[in-house]
């Protein structure tokens, strides 16, 4: 009996060999993020790089507090001799140390541009445009590092009218209060700085326009005295001023005086936001 050869099928050539499977991944891959999903990561790396600079060099902070200090030490003491401001019954010395911490603070922020124009000069600015974080991913950080240290001048600031005797709260909810309005108005200021070096380009320009600029903002709000001893016109420009909202919500927040939080705490948040936008449509310019 003989063998049948068995005929081999023929094998098309649209059949493909089969793919190996694709090894499972024991990890998840992470995610890459974009857009509006960078801000807090880099809002936080900033904050962190100016704690860090405090760290390390703790002079800028124990400087920073000896104009406060005088402020309440002799302004504040002196004034509340003379009983020359009405306060509604309230000392004078308890009145000002509000508007000594927004004060400080405001000055603190109002000159961060030159940290910028620094950077430009340095080329970390340039680096840092080219990268996909959005530009006002960086400038958010930026101000509200700034806000960050505005709030520890403040701590120092609230120290010190303690030892003098001003009845603060210590309500650990105000509290928070009291430093998320000084981080948005320290976020303002510093945005304002911003935009003002993105117009100037130069730190002697900057310096000259800050110091021309902080006085008229600090005398024309309510941080020395209530706005109803003020004249007409600079009631308009309080009433503009949004070291005046700041100053009205630390008083009703440290002290208890009659204050309108809500209409504060909104403005302030508006003036960050525009501030963040303007020093937004600015920063390109500098590292031109």
């Amino acid at each position: 009996m003989s063998a049948v050869p068995v005929t081999p099928h023929p094998v098309s050539a649209d059949a493909a060999p089969a793919a190996p499977a694709a090894p499972r991944l024991l990890y998840k891959p992470a995610e890459v993020r974009t857009g509006w999903r960078v801000l807090p990561t880099r809002m936080a790396a900033m904050c962190a790089v100016e704690i860090q600079k405090l760290r390390h060099d703790r002079t800028e902070l124990y400087t920073r507090a000896i104009q406060p200090a005088l402020w309440l030490l002799i302004f504040g003491e002196t004034f509340t001799r003379l009983r020359a401001i009405p306060t509604g019954g309230l000392p004078y010395l308890d009145y000002l140390a509000p508007g000594i911490i927004a004060q400080s603070a405001m000055f603190i922020a109002i000159f961060y541009g030159i940290q910028i124009i620094w950077e430009r000069d340095s080329g970390v600015l340039t680096k840092l445009l080219v990268t996909p974080t959005p530009r006002a991913a960086l400038v958010a950080g930026k101000a509200f590092a700034a806000g960050v240290k505005s709030v520890i001048q403040a701590v120092v600031v609230v120290i010190i009218a303690a030892l003098l005797g001003v009845a603060l709260t210590w309500n650990p909810l105000k509290l928070l209060g009291v430093a998320l309005a000084v981080v948005l108005a320290s976020a303002f200021f510093s945005c304002l700085s911003i935009c003002i070096a993105g117009i100037v380009l130069t730190r002697d320009r900057l310096m000259g326009i800050g110091q021309a600029i902080t006085m008229p903002l600090f005398f024309g709000s309510n941080a020395l005295y209530p706005v109803s001893l003020m004249p007409a016109w600079l009631r308009v420009i309080s009433k503009g001023n949004p070291l005046s909202y700041e100053v009205d919500a630390l008083r009703g927040l440290l002290i208890g005086t009659p204050s309108h939080l809500p209409l504060d705490f909104g403005v302030l948040a508006l003036a960050a936001l525009a501030g963040i936008a303007g020093a937004s449509a600015l920063l390109g310019r500098l590292a031109k």
